[in-house]
C-alpha cells in the first residue's frame, strides 16, 4: 500500500510539472549569471505567472540575433532579451518578430515608438579606467597615446557594434583615419563584454570599453571608488537594450505576460545593482545612492535603427580593415 501511494504521489507530482507552462527567453550571458538579472527576474516572474521560467544564456547580446536566425521559425525561444537599436532593423528583417503590447513611462532620453521591441535599459558607452590615471579626452588624444584598451568583437557584442557606430556617428567618413590611429591602443578583442571587463580588472589593459555606469558596480557593490569612465568631448553613443517576442512561440500570452512585468517595478528596480545600467522606468524608490556620482555626457550619440543597418557592414570593414595591418 505504502509503494502504491508513493507512485500515485510521483505521478501526481509529474502531471502536474508536466501541466506547468515553460517560458523560454534567450538572452545574454551575464543576464543569467548569478550576479547578473536573472536570478532576482526569474523568481519575481514564477511568482505571479504561475510557469517555469527558463532563460538561456546564448553568448554576448549581438549573438543571440545570429541563433535566432540561425534557428528560425524552428527555434525554441518565446522571447528574446538583449538586442539594441543597432540590431532591431536587421531583427525584424527576418520576419520572425511579433508586435508587442507593452505600454510605459518610459525615462529615455528619448520618446520611444517601436511595435516591434520594448526597452528594459539603457546607457551610454564609455571607456573605464583608473580613477587616478590621466585619462584621453577624445578619440585622438587616446590614439596619441600609449594606453592599452581592450574591446569586444562587433560581431558579436553589442557593446562591439556600439564602438563602430559611436565612431561612426563622431566621425563619419573620416572614420577609418580614427581606426588606423586607434589599432595600436588596441591590445585585444573578445568575444563579449565580461571577457573584456575581467581581463581590465586583471590588469591586463589600461582602459575597457563598457558603460558610463560600470563604476557604479565598484562604488555600490565593492565601495571602491578607483574606477571611472573617461569623458569625451565627440560625445557618447547611447545604448537602448530591447526584448521582443518570437511570432512562433507557442506561449504568446505568456510571452506577452512577460514583456509587461519586463517594464513593471518589479523588474525594473532590479536592473541598477545586476545590470549596471539605467532603468528603462525609473524604479518607485528611485536610482540607488551612487548613481548621482556617475559621469554625464553633455552630448549623446544615436543613430536611428535603419541607419545603424545601413552603415553596420560599411563600419565593420573600416574596423577590420584597421585592426588587419
Amino acid at each position: 500500500m505504502k509503494h502504491l501511494v508513493l507512485a500515485a504521489g510521483l505521478l501526481g507530482a509529474t502531471a502536474a510539472y508536466a501541466d506547468t507552462p515553460e517560458l523560454i527567453v534567450y538572452t545574454y550571458d551575464s543576464f543569467v549569471s548569478d550576479w547578473g538579472p536573472g536570478p532576482a527576474v526569474e523568481k519575481a516572474f514564477e511568482a505571479t505567472c504561475g510557469c517555469d521560467l527558463k532563460l538561456v544564456g546564448a553568448g554576448d547580446g549581438a549573438a543571440l540575433l545570429a541563433r535566432v536566425k540561425l534557428e528560425g521559425a524552428r527555434s525554441d525561444a518565446d522571447v528574446v532579451l538583449g538586442l539594441d537599436t543597432n540590431l532591431t532593423a536587421a531583427a525584424k528583417e527576418t520576419g520572425l518578430f511579433a508586435d508587442h503590447s507593452v505600454s510605459a513611462d518610459y525615462a529615455l532620453p528619448f520618446a520611444w515608438e517601436d511595435a516591434t521591441f520594448a526597452p528594459y535599459d539603457w546607457g551610454y558607452f564609455a571607456f573605464v579606467h583608473k580613477a587616478d590615471a590621466v585619462a584621453p579626452q577624445n578619440f585622438g588624444e587616446l590614439a596619441a597615446s600609449d594606453l592599452k584598451i581592450v574591446i569586444q568583437d562587433p560581431r558579436s557584442s553589442t557593446p562591439g557594434l556600439g564602438l563602430l557606430m559611436w565612431v561612426k556617428a563622431a566621425y563619419g567618413d573620416k572614420a577609418p583615419e580614427v581606426w588606423d590611429g586607434l589599432a595600436d591602443n588596441v591590445l585585444t578583442v573578445t568575444k563579449g563584454w565580461s571577457e573584456a571587463y575581467g581581463l581590465f580588472l586583471e590588469g591586463e589593459a589600461d582602459m575597457v570599453l563598457s558603460y558610463t555606469t560600470s563604476p557604479a558596480y565598484h562604488l555600490i557593490a565593492e565601495e571602491d571608488a578607483s574606477k571611472a569612465a573617461a569623458v569625451f568631448d565627440e560625445g557618447h553613443y547611447m545604448q537602448v537594450e530591447v526584448a521582443g517576442k518570437l511570432a512562433n512561440s507557442d506561449q504568446p500570452e505568456l510571452a506577452d505576460q512577460f514583456l509587461a512585468f519586463m517594464v513593471s517595478d518589479a523588474f525594473q528596480s532590479v536592473i541598477p545593482t545586476t545590470n549596471w545600467m539605467y532603468p528603462a522606468v525609473t524604479p518607485a524608490e528611485g536610482l540607488p545612492k551612487g548613481f548621482e556620482t556617475l559621469v554625464s555626457p553633455e552630448k549623446s550619440l544615436l543613430l536611428s535603427e535603419d541607419e545603424a543597418a545601413a552603415l553596420r557592414d560599411v563600419a565593420l570593414d573600416e574596423w577590420l580593415t584597421a585592426l588587419s595591418r
